[in-house]
């Protein structure tokens, strides 16, 4: 059997599956039936210092959008920081804590930008037995036009500087959580590394409108007449948060941070997938709302069987396997050659595969009276939208050998060769 058991800077939990700092980690009853139903961690719903209270609306907080089959594809929240006590929160931290000491409890916290704030509550958190603190730097909506979350985050100096009061005021462990609505991810992370940040975690949410109400003419959520921008989690931004974590894992300057991968994880498929792309450990937010507490149980079995088919005997061993593949674009290999194949016995005649390619695309698909569907390898580019599109998965991509003939270009599939070799490349026609 694989060993999900995690240790992510030095934090230790069962499984590598942590609930994220959000409306399901809000309190002390949620986050005692979260590991009743076995997850590995929570973040604590991010707690502010005390001072003007913190008031969220009474009226619709979360705007959704759905797939074809009513699937949560993404939430809007627009919902704030906890408006509970921080008294209440940190004595409810305490007794978790002290209850479940297997399980990682890690503290969220958001304070206005200056070092005494921080100071203060890192020294009231410190009795609490929590083994961490996440560092919210991303909340776009409410709290960063107060200026905090991402109006801290969207600014490396900012971030370098709290992220170095932290570490001077505590000795626990700091993650530092950034935010995606910034122009290139590398200066936010290389910030918090500068500061002393023990670790990342990414995505937080995106900023956002889910829809307009073409009725009252408002975004959605209204309240009362109005809407505004919130954020924007759930399946629909993995591969944003895929993208940035790997982004992180293969700079070189950034190489080795460790990692807390966030952003539409929903299966075991999507943690196996971040862990791949280099986080030491994945936080869940929008499938816990969406499914409940309960859904943590078949990312864990499915995680354990996907090990044992791969034969990894821990999480550690997929981390990070999948970076030394995540190239530029000049780096693949231009003479790699395949073309669409598609399996006439399974196909089921739509049509969806030539409509597709005859309209937006080359054109290498043919159809004749039987509504038979083939592909004219001397016009298939292998572009893959046939594939994308075939709603059976009847068509796949077969490579050409090397020394074979390209029916496209008339000539021999050659060796391996990118951009920087490449006939095209006006760069390469120079140098020779």
């Amino acid at each position: 059997m694989a060993d999900l058991r995690s240790e992510f800077i030095g934090i230790k939990s069962p499984n590598p599956f942590w609930l994220a700092s959000a409306p399901p980690t809000d309190k002390e009853y949620n986050v005692r039936r979260a590991y009743e139903a076995g997850w590995g961690g929570v973040v604590w719903k991010t707690l502010g210092s005390e001072g003007p209270p913190v008031v969220n609306v009474s009226g619709p907080r979360y705007g959704v959008i759905y797939g074809p089959d009513r699937r949560v594809m993404g939430i809007n929240n627009i919902e704030l920081i906890t408006d509970r006590p921080l008294e209440v929160n940190l004595r409810e931290i305490k007794s978790v804590k002290r209850d479940w000491p297997d399980r990682a409890l890690i503290i969220s916290l958001m304070v206005p930008c200056d070092e005494e704030s921080w100071k203060d509550i890192l020294h009231r958190i410190e009795d609490t037995g929590a083994d961490g603190v996440e560092l919210n730097f991303g909340c776009p909506h409410g709290m960063a036009e107060r200026g905090m979350g991402a109006a801290v985050g969207q600014v490396p100096e900012y971030i370098e500087m709290v992220t170095r009061w932290v570490k001077t005021h505590s000795r626990m462990p700091c993650i530092v959580k950034l935010t995606p609505n910034v122009t290139s991810i590398l200066p936010p992370a290389l910030a918090a590394k500068r500061g002393g940040a023990d670790a990342v975690s990414l995505i937080n949410t995106v900023k956002s409108v889910i829809s307009v109400d073409l009725d009252a003419f408002a975004p959605e959520p209204t309240i009362d007449g109005k809407g505004t921008h919130g954020g924007y989690c759930g399946p629909a931004v993995k591969p944003i948060a895929l993208n940035m974590v790997g982004e992180i894992a293969r700079f070189d300057e950034t190489r080795g941070l460790p990692i807390s991968g966030i952003g539409g994880v929903t299966t075991w498929r999507d943690a196996a997938e971040f862990l791949a792309m280099g986080a030491g450990n994945v936080q869940v937010c929008t499938a816990a709302m969406t499914y409940g507490f309960k859904v943590v149980q078949e990312m864990i079995s499915g995680l354990s069987d996907y090990m044992d088919r791969k034969g990894f005997a821990s999480v550690s061993e997929i981390v990070g396997r999948a970076v030394p593949n995540f190239s530029e674009w000049q780096h693949l290999n231009l003479n790699h050659v395949t073309k669409a194949v598609i399996d006439q016995d399974a196909c089921i005649n739509c049509g969806r595969c030539y409509a597709v390619c005859e309209d937006t695309s080359h054109q290498a698909i043919s159809v004749d009276e039987a509504r038979t569907y083939t592909v004219k390898d001397e016009e298939c580019v292998a572009c893959n939208l046939c594939v994308d599109v075939c709603p059976v998965g009847c068509i796949d991509m077969k490579t050409l050998p090397v020394g074979s003939m390209d029916p496209r270009t008339g000539r021999p599939v050659a060796p391996y060769g990118n951009w920087t070799t490449h006939p095209n490349n006006p760069m390469a026609r120079a140098a020779e």
